[in-house]
Formats: structure tokens, sequence, C-alpha cells
């Protein structure tokens, strides 16, 4: 009989559309739920767009790599914010977005059956990868302020271990892992002969003096350590598809197959966008950084109001909550409390179930994103969702 592929049985359906769903059913819902900016890209970057792609060789299939203005501007990008200086043992190569990247690297270094550690909670695209390969997620326990248990790490080190996942700035938790932990794990990868792969999308993305670090800037660590980046969250290109992946360079050759089968090359339109945004640089996001700052802490402000209901560290990056309530009667959905709140208060959020906290008879996690709107909206949304938990609670 004819069915989809065995593999993808075991790999989640997508929940973002699924909440998305509820939003569109639900006219007038505000959505704290997906992991998106408040603002696009550089105006002064698009209006230069028209002009740039007058080159007539710009619509022939280029460079698998990427276009090596873009390519140049990203060396320089990493040699000045990142401090990772590419010389013969590391190479880059330009996806549509960070989570092709991320595919790609799974498809580069893996082979069906090979596991990969993720900290607890993950991001749920990079699981859905992982086990889309064939490959096996292992989820290790984190501690309760969501900084990495390295100790938990080693100890679920197997022969099959092909790689550890870091993503600091974190999503769903917003946790910036210190730079001795993220030292600690890339140093376990270089002992047990790892990768490190290490997704640090929300680079900009910190607040109260937190400080992103890229474990690929430790020297020697380019040679076992992939650093995924992107275009979307930093500079308001989420639909462009932009992102670029670090990885060691012998290998090219695996993860020149997987480009050219995949994609080939990178949408043009998006890599010049991308560049001429990498021209303006950081000095152009930062504000907008400290804009969300200020609607961060009117969201912590606001979930005050929940007292006991709710428990969550207050994490110094990206731009989310990720909060513990308590635990689902037995026999409720865990989709349930998210299709309640749609309907009745005009709110929505992501489920912890997603991120694979899934044990929600003891305790409803939610994600909620404060990066989306603007700030009044924001604030609308999470007295809504205050009022929500409220009266779900009987509180």
């Amino acid at each position: 009989m004819k069915h989809p592929a065995y593999r993808m049985e075991g790999v989640d359906t997508p929940i973002i559309p699924t909440i998305a769903a509820f939003v569109r059913n639900n006219p007038g819902t505000i959505s704290l739920g997906q992991g998106v900016v408040n603002y696009g890209p550089p105006p002064q970057a698009i209006a230069a767009l028209p002009s740039l792609m007058g080159d007539g060789s710009l619509h022939k299939y280029l460079g698998v790599s990427g276009h090596p203005g873009f390519i140049e501007a990203i060396h320089n990008k990493l040699a000045q914010e990142n401090h990772i200086k590419l010389g013969t043992d590391a190479m880059v190569m330009v996806t549509a977005g960070s989570n092709m990247a991320f595919l790609n690297s799974v498809l580069a270094v893996a082979d069906p059956g090979d596991e990969f550690i993720l900290p607890m909670p993950f991001y749920f695209n990079q699981e859905m990868a992982i086990r889309m390969c064939g490959c096996i997620p292992v989820p290790v326990p984190t501690h309760s302020d969501w900084s990495l248990d390295v100790a938990a790490m080693a100890a679920a080190i197997t022969p099959r271990t092909r790689a550890i996942l870091t993503v600091s700035p974190n999503n769903p938790t917003g946790a910036v892992y210190s730079e001795a932990s993220l030292r600690a794990v890339n140093a376990l990868c270089a002992q047990h002969g790892l990768y490190h792969f290490s997704d640090e999308a929300y680079e900009y993305f910190t607040y109260e003096g937190a400080k992103h670090f890229s474990p690929a800037s430790i020297p020697g660590a380019m040679k076992h350590t992939l650093s995924f980046y992107s275009m979307s969250k930093n500079y308001g290109m989420a639909s462009w598809r932009v992102g670029y992946v670090i990885f060691p360079a012998n290998l090219f050759d695996a993860m020149n197959k997987v480009q050219d089968t995949n994609l080939i090359c990178a949408p043009m339109p998006s890599q010049l966008l991308a560049l001429e945004a990498l021209k303006l640089g950081r000095n152009w996001v930062e504000p907008k950084v400290k804009a969300l700052s200020e609607v961060r802490q009117t969201v912590y402000k606001t979930l005050e109001d929940l007292g006991d209901l709710v428990q969550f560290p207050q994490t110094q990056g990206a731009f989310y909550v990720l909060m513990k309530l308590p635990g689902l009667a037995q026999g409720i959905q865990a989709i349930e409390f998210n299709r309640v709140m749609t309907e009745k208060f005009k709110v929505a959020s992501i489920p912890g179930f997603a991120f694979g906290l899934t044990n929600t008879q003891e305790a409803n996690y939610q994600r909620l994103s404060y990066g989306a709107l603007e700030a009044a909206s924001v604030a609308e949304g999470v007295q809504r969702y205050v009022a929500a938990v409220k009266d779900w609670y009987g509180a």
C-alpha cells in the first residue's frame, strides 16, 4: 500500500501553522506566538535592489557557496563581531535561511541512526530535521535557569553520537549561555571527536550586559564547529530566507553535494539585500534591540500579576519568555489550552510540548514572543494572556 515515508511518522506536525490556524479562525487575536521581529529590512537596502539587479549575469545559476560580495561581507562581519577569522580550516555557505543550513549540515555529517544531543527544551525545527534525516535526537536536561548542564551532555554521549547542539541566545528560553559553558561543550566535542553545532541566529538580542559568545572563535575549534547565522531576526528578513553556515573545510564536498541538490544557490535578490544590510551593520540593529529591551520589561511586569501561578527565570536573550504553569488535568489535550485562549481571550502563545516539554500533567509550559508586534500590541496581548491563564486555572 502507498504511504508516506516511515521516517516522517516520527516527526511532529509543525506547531506554528497549527497556532496560526487558531489565529485566523478568531479575528482580532493578538499572536504572541511566532518568533519574528516587528520591523523589516533597512529601507535603503530595499531601495538599492532594482539597480543592483540590472546585471544580467545575476539571473543565471551562480556559485553554490554564495555571492562573492556577500561572502566577503560575511568574512568581515565574522572577524569584527564574532572574532572568527576564517583561514584554511573553515568555509562559508549561504543558504535559504538558517533552517536550511542546519538541514544541509545534518545530511552532510550524519548517517541514519546517528545521534544528536540537544539541550532541553529544544528548537523544534532542529529536532524535526534530525528525525527527517533518519537520525536520533537525544534531549538532555538543563538547569532550572535554563543554563547548560555540560555534565548531562557528557553522560549522554554514546558511540553513535555525531554532534552536540547549542542555541545561544536560546529559542525558546531566551537563555544566553555563558562563555565558560560553551567552551566546555566545544572542548567536550573535540575530546570525543564530535561536531559542535552552534546556532547563533539571535546573536544581537542580548540584554542587561549579557554577552554573546561564538565557540568557533576558540583556537582550533573551527575544525569541528559548525556555526549557524540568520538574517531573519537581526535585519527583519524572515521571508527573504537568507542564512549562512560556517563549517569545517573538509566537509565541503558533502556540503556542496547537498546544496547543489537542494538549492543550487540561494536566491540572488535576497543575497543582494542581505549584502546591503550588512553594510549598515550592527549599528542599524542596536536601536531595535534597545526598544525590545523596554518591551521585555513591560512583559515581565505584567506577568507579575499571575503571582504563584507562573514560574520563569528572567533570561537575558532573544525575545521569548518560557513560563511554567500548573499541569493540565488528566484527559485534557495540551493544545486545548491554546485553543481556548484564542477563542475566548483572543491571544495566542506556543505550547511547551512543541519544544519537548511533553509532560503536560506535571507542568503546562508556554512560550511568549514579544518581538513580533509593536509595543502597545504586546502589552495588550500579555494582559489578555494573564486574563486567560487566570480564567483557565480559576484564579
